[in-house]
């Protein structure tokens, strides 16, 4: 009897969805083409990614009929990124100072005299970083940590640093399933869950997937390897101390090291990570004083400040325009409701007979949505839905919650994640490069993740 009721409530959920995704048909349409348009474009070079984030929503949403509203869902976009964008800005800043001030050489000393100019060990090593820095579960924080302490060896190795970007993207994407990210949190509030009920099932999914990225970090350090064994001999040092792969890294300013300041420097950075896991205050304003205190200590004379600042003005400019140009794409999605149109067109071909299989179904849908649209529209708007229907087939909130968080292992290299500009703006290199060389080891770490999930009992394959 519950079967027969619970598939009569499912298709007059799916045939509302159906009409729902009927009437934005175009809409839908419209929506799945600005995204491939976008991707296609990044992808292949033929705009970067600042430029594609503003001039295909706005092509498409006049084609769509929308022009005259479109400004103010453009606003609207900009405004809500607002506090991400300045929280970038004065970030970069902050950790340029750091870098500038010599606050990351012992590391990079400590990493040279470890990976022995080891290619296999340098990647390794990363990822396992990345992986350790990213427990305060901040992207953006982790990015330019391990970039810092990391770049400068990749540098002097010769090594390609879109493998150093890949490991440390996906090491985060791992590390972002944690409790106090924004993915478990948003699963939390939206099914009314608690941390012992979304995440701690998933502690061996994660340790699985935390494995794959090792061995992703393994199998490129060994093509770096063979790719730097066929240089002439003597094209790199292998053998060099820290001091000389910080002096021949481009980005080091000699002039501007505060060696005496080593201390203060790692007790403000030290602060700053505690009041950033803390909360006690607005990431932005965080950033902002810690910028201001760093500068005013490090370089008292105005003249030094504006060198300072204006060293590290293009990166910031970059990642914050970027941030900024996401803000129009995502105001458009929204304001356009192109975001719920993709919704129903996508959960309105889900046919009542897949019911039982609604937990792996949340799975596989979790990639394409954390990627396309945003985590808050996917967790607030389209979970409670699967969850609702999967819970007429005898399946648990917390097993389709956990199902959801199976795409996270792609989501980060969403063109509308703020902190992935970020990435891509320290190590030098396109968005569109990132992808390419990511998204098929990260749908590698989505199967592991989902695969561990299911052999561990975090969500079942049907319903019992």
């Amino acid at each position: 009897m519950r079967a027969d009721v619970g598939d009569r409530v499912v298709w007059r959920a799916v045939r509302t969805t159906r009409a729902h995704a009927l009437g934005g048909g175009m809409l839908s349409i419209a929506a799945f083409a600005m995204v491939a348009t976008f991707m296609t474009l990044i992808m292949t070079k033929r705009l970067s990614a600042m430029i594609a984030l503003i001039l295909v929503p706005v092509a498409f949403g006049l084609l769509a009929g929308f022009g005259g509203d479109l400004g103010p869902m453009m606003l609207a976009g900009v405004k809500d990124l607002a506090p991400t964008g300045v929280m970038l800005v004065f970030a970069i800043l902050y950790f340029g100072v750091m870098i500038d001030a010599g606050l990351f050489d012992p590391l990079i000393k400590a990493i040279t005299a470890l990976v022995r100019g080891d290619p296999v060990r340098i990647l390794v090593g990363t990822a396992a970083l990345a992986m350790i820095v990213s427990l305060d579960g901040d992207g953006s924080t982790t990015y330019m940590i391990t970039t810092a302490a990391m770049i400068p060896l990749y540098r002097h190795m010769q090594m390609d640093v879109r493998k150093m970007a890949c490991v440390i993207v996906m090491a985060g994407m791992v590390m972002n399933i944690l409790p106090w990210g924004g993915p478990t949190a948003r699963v939390m509030s939206a099914l009314k869950l608690d941390a012992s009920e979304a995440f701690v099932p998933l502690i061996p999914a994660m340790i699985a997937t935390a494995a794959w990225v090792l061995f992703v970090a393994w199998r490129m350090g060994l093509q770096e390897r063979r790719r730097l064994a066929a240089l002439p001999e003597d094209a790199v040092d292998e053998d060099a101390s820290g001091e000389e792969v910080i002096a021949e890294d481009p980005a080091t300013d000699l002039r501007a090291r505060r060696r005496p300041l080593l201390w203060f420097n790692l007790a403000l950075t030290i602060a700053v990570m505690a009041a950033l896991i803390t909360a006690i205050a607005p990431l932005p304003v965080l950033f902002m004083v810690a910028f201001a205190i760093a500068m005013a200590v490090n370089y008292p004379r105005l003249e030094d400040q504006r060198e300072r600042i204006a060293t590290h003005a293009a990166n910031a400019l970059a990642v914050g325009g970027m941030v900024f140009a996401a803000g129009v794409f995502t105001g458009i999605l929204t304001g356009t409701k192109m975001v719920d149109a993709m919704s129903a067109t996508v959960t309105g071909v889900i046919p009542p007979a897949l019911g039982p299989y609604m937990a792996p179904i949340t799975a596989v849908l979790s990639a394409p949505f954390t990627y396309f649209i945003s985590n808050d529209a996917f967790y607030f708007g389209v979970l409670p839905i699967l969850a609702e229907t999967a819970s007429h087939y005898g399946l648990s909130t917390a097993e389709i919650g956990r199902a959801s968080l199976v795409g996270q292992q792609v989501h980060l290299l969403s063109p509308l994640v703020p902190s992935t500009y970020l990435l891509v703006g320290l190590a030098g290199i396109e968005f569109g490069e990132l992808t390419r060389i990511t998204l098929k080891w990260s749908l590698g770490a989505c199967a592991v993740f989902g695969l561990a999930c299911l052999a561990t009992g975090a969500f079942p394959l049907a319903a019992g």
